[in-house]
């Protein structure tokens, strides 16, 4: 995919105002305030993609990072050890609206690469937080005739990715009445569905949701993929994955502020 570099174009004063706002929910221009309240109050949850079935019966808990989440009322997290982390699903991110709107052939078939990489990416950073867990809370395994010991299969489907400002700049997307993809402008979220599934029974036993949003410092504002943010919001998934596994009964798995103010 090759943009103009020329047509990108940074406005510095929309950016002091989305600075000014952000220092005054944060109450910091450079550290973290880690409650999951206040992500429920910046970041909306992504609508039903269809990935999870029931989803009316996921609530929001205050005491886990994700913004939608059913357990089966019986689930006993401890009675498993082992893992399977099953290819994540991109049949509902490649519906995003935008995407279908950029009006040239090559570029929804870059985009469909970058898809397809970032799936890779994403189920390739969760199995690395969990061989990399000190804890060693799980043996991941590949497959299901592999399985010694009662095994959960980990299943995530993306459902959104927004495009990057300076990939809007080059379509020419950042104009009055641009249409969904200029409102998706400093937002940078991405959002999954999953869900847990008994690797002996095949019942699903838990599912969660949730959408987050990148740093939104200046960094963001250079970066030249269309899906520049998106790596991070998955890094920060992949650890939650491991710290919700871990966590003992009673703890609370907190979720960062979904941006780290950082000035020029």
């Amino acid at each position: 995919m090759n943009i103009d570099r020329r047509k990108i174009k940074i406005h510095s004063a929309g950016l002091g105002v989305l600075l000014g706002v952000m220092a005054a929910v944060t109450g910091c221009s450079t550290g973290i305030k880690e409650t999951n309240t206040l992500k429920s109050e910046v970041v909306t949850p992504a609508p039903d993609a269809g990935f999870i079935d029931n989803p009316e019966r996921q609530t929001r808990r205050a005491d886990l990072p994700f913004q939608k989440v059913w357990i089966k009322p019986d689930f006993d997290a401890s009675a498993y050890k082992e893992l399977v982390v099953a290819p994540v699903n991109t049949q509902y991110v490649m519906e995003m609206d935008w995407l279908h709107k950029a009006g040239s052939a090559s570029w929804l078939s870059d985009v469909k690469k970058d898809i397809a990489e970032l799936a890779h990416y994403f189920h390739d950073q969760v199995v690395k937080e969990f061989k990399e867990d000190p804890n060693q809370r799980f043996r991941l395994i590949e497959f299901a005739g592999q399985h010694k010991e009662p095994a959960l299969r980990l299943e995530l489907a993306l459902i959104q990715i927004d495009p990057s400002q300076p990939v809007l700049h080059a379509l020419g997307w950042l104009q009055v009445g641009g249409g969904t993809a200029a409102g998706a402008i400093n937002q940078r979220r991405a959002a999954f569905e999953g869900r847990l599934r008994d690797m002996q029974t095949g019942e699903v036993v838990a599912t969660f949701a949730d959408r987050d949003m990148q740093d939104a410092g200046p960094l963001d504002l250079t970066r030249l993929t269309w899906y520049g943010p998106a790596k991070g919001i998955m890094d920060r998934w992949a650890e939650q994955f491991v710290k919700i596994a871990n966590r003992k009964p009673g703890e609370m798995v907190i979720d960062p502020v979904p941006y780290t103010l950082k000035p020029f």
